[in-house]
């Protein structure tokens, strides 16, 4: 940003606007950066503005816990309107007109987003949580207390009270998973039963794919597939913008043990591929960028449906899982030490597959079951290397194999009572939600739901506090105490319930599994209901809810691109159109005479000069 030579003005703390740098001429004047606004905590209007911001997010998302919540409305600019129970969906949609309060809610939306990447679900209540750590923080460091103790100290009690939440866990069982499947679908027990027949037919290790259906009814098909930890290696192979993934239906796989480094290697192969018209999918060792690249211009232009990834594992395994893909697809695995030559190689290698959904993370393979005894020969040779091999790790590797040939794939075709399109994108949201959730439980295990655990949390804070190195860092431990109830309190009122009753309630009870259900509106033993939460989703939302909280309270200055305001046009007056002006008067032009030229005077003759040339010449 330019120099601007215009001294910072003090702002009384009667001011109610926001503190900022006052704009110099010259700011508009640069060309090579985006003018800014600089916002000062003099008299901390910059943290009201970012708690401002904050808070309207946990507002809006937080209609949407618990069983009773409710629904938010997302306008779509292209289509009907999304109406979603799913507080991941909202807070993308999020999107402030204030510049400073919309720093608040990126900020907090963090906090969101991280949980349910990784665990799949919790991203309200991580919000929330954030909330009430956010609040609970700006309230002492107003008061003077030092933010950096006050951070330190939530970060110390986060710490502890994930290891206190790994005690209370525990692994859940297999009828259990349809209660957490529920709770998560917002108490729906028919998506809970489905996705718990889903993988009690694939294992709980198994895939289950989520589909949309055309039919009315929800249908449960088990295919055979395979799934493992690779993406596309260049995101110009995306067939799906919106989702950012590749899918194909139909397709050929191409597998080679060997890093492919010229792009002749691939010519016949992929010329077959356009003269036939089938999608192929590359699977190698590695393929060098001089060879990538002819494929990936030629699907930009459609000349061409290919995809090229990396093959999963390292070494022998490398080779092995190759193999199993082989088996799975009835291809052939190129491999120079086999006497094969890459670029010699025709279409009888090429593999085949039903389905082939690549993201950047991962590929799924689903087949059409036409290969399944040689796929049932492989898995007895691998059981019988397992009967004859000593080593864990080996024995360990061994059955992942057999797991990844043998589990088949469960594909919902999501129509659940789904008359519009508007129903089945909330209806897939809240499967997605209930699958996250069974798969985060299975991980890690259950503890008690409905807000409950983190208000026996809050009781191991005054032990924690004991720990901590002064008296600012037990205030924030304090703080974390406070913001645990905001969840449950949230879950009651959006019951019609005073919250902070409930909680006194709760904690008043020692049963631990003892809380209240706001579905059926009584306090009963919420483990015995089927009101769990899976440890994982609890765990994520501690950990970056208060990791957003410590950045936010260390923060005092704030710095954001100043908006161009376009004028309105002025709306011009019509004018009037001026008059034809008159026919000029047509007047006869009669010829003028010419000026006659002025007489010369006759030229003098040479006298002898002229004599002597005409009488030498002239005849």
């Amino acid at each position: 940003m330019a120099y601007s030579p215009t001294p910072i003005s003090a702002v009384s703390s009667t001011n109610p606007t926001l503190p900022k740098r006052p704009s110099s001429p010259f700011t508009t004047a640069n060309p090579k950066g985006i003018p800014k606004d600089l916002y000062f905590n003099h008299d901390g209007s910059a943290t009201k503005k970012l708690l401002a911001g904050v808070s309207m997010v946990a507002d809006l998302v937080g209609v949407t816990l618990g069983p009773k919540g409710r629904n938010v409305v997302l306008q779509n600019k292209y289509g009907p309107p999304k109406i979603v129970n799913d507080g991941e969906t909202v807070l993308k949609e999020i999107e402030l007109e204030d510049s400073v309060e919309n720093v608040g809610v990126k900020l907090v939306r963090q906090a969101g987003a991280k949980t349910n990447d990784l665990a799949g679900d919790g991203s309200t209540t991580a919000v929330i949580l954030a909330h009430g750590l956010i609040t609970e923080g700006v309230k002492v460091t107003a008061a003077g207390m030092n933010p950096i103790q006050i951070a330190r100290g939530i970060e110390k009690t986060a710490v502890a009270l994930v290891s206190e939440l790994k005690l209370m866990s525990r692994e859940i069982e297999d009828h259990e998973l349809a209660d957490v499947a529920a709770v998560s679908a917002g108490n729906d027990y028919t998506v809970g039963n489905m996705i718990y027949s889903a993988l009690c037919q694939v294992g709980k290790k198994g895939i289950v794919s989520i589909e949309k259906g055309k039919s009315t009814e929800n249908t449960l098909q088990v295919v055979e597939g395979m799934q493992f930890d690779r993406g596309y290696l260049s995101p110009y192979f995306v067939t799906d913008r919106q989702k950012m993934i590749v899918e194909f239906q139909e397709c050929k796989l191409l597998l080679v043990d060997k890093i492919i480094t010229h792009p002749e290697e691939l010519f016949k192969i992929l010329d077959n591929a356009v003269k036939e018209k089938y999608a192929i999918v590359i699977v190698a060792e590695g393929i060098a960028q001089e060879a990538l690249t002819p494929v990936i211009r030629n699907k930009l232009r459609g000349a061409l449906k290919a995809v090229a990834i990396k093959a999963p594992a390292f070494g022998e395994r490398k080779s092995h899982y190759l193999d199993d893909i082989a088996i799975l697809t009835g291809a052939t695995v190129v491999r120079e030490e086999m006497g094969m030559i890459l670029q010699k190689t025709g279409p009888e290698v090429l593999g085949t597959a039903t389905k082939v959904v690549i993201t950047k993370d991962t590929t799924l393979i689903v087949t059409d079951g036409s290969t399944q005894e040689a796929v049932n020969k492989r898995v007895s040779q691998i059981q019988r290397l397992v009967e004859n091999t000593k080593e864990e790790f080996q024995k360990k590797i061994l059955n992942e194999r057999i797991g990844r040939l043998s589990g088949g794939i469960a594909i919902l075709q999501v129509t659940v009572g789904a008359q519009t399109q508007v129903e089945l994108k909330d209806k897939q949201l809240r499967i997605e939600d209930a699958l996250n959730a069974s798969k985060a439980a299975i991980e890690e295990g259950v503890v008690v739901g409905g807000g409950c655990c983190l208000l026996r949390l809050s009781k191991k804070v005054d032990a924690i506090k004991e720990l901590l190195d002064n008296e600012e860092q037990k205030i924030g431990a304090e703080i974390f105490k406070k913001a645990l109830s905001y969840p449950a309190k949230l879950i009651a009122k959006n019951a019609g319930v005073n919250g902070s009753v409930v909680v006194e309630k709760v904690l008043s009870n020692a049963n631990m599994g003892y809380g209240y259900n706001a579905a059926r509106d009584c306090y009963e033993d919420l483990m015995k209901a089927g009101i769990m939460d899976p440890s994982k989703v609890v765990r994520c939302c501690l950990e970056h809810a208060a990791s957003v909280a410590k950045t936010f309270l260390l923060s005092d200055a704030v710095v954001v691109e100043i908006k161009e305001s376009n004028p309105i046009p002025r709306r011009m007056p019509r004018r009037r159109p001026k008059p034809p002006l008159p026919p000029m008067p047509q007047t006869p032009q009669t010829p003028q005479p010419m000026p006659s030229m002025p007489s010369m005077p006759p030229m003098p003759m040479p006298t002898s000069g002229a004599r002597a040339f005409g009488s030498k010449y002239g005849r």
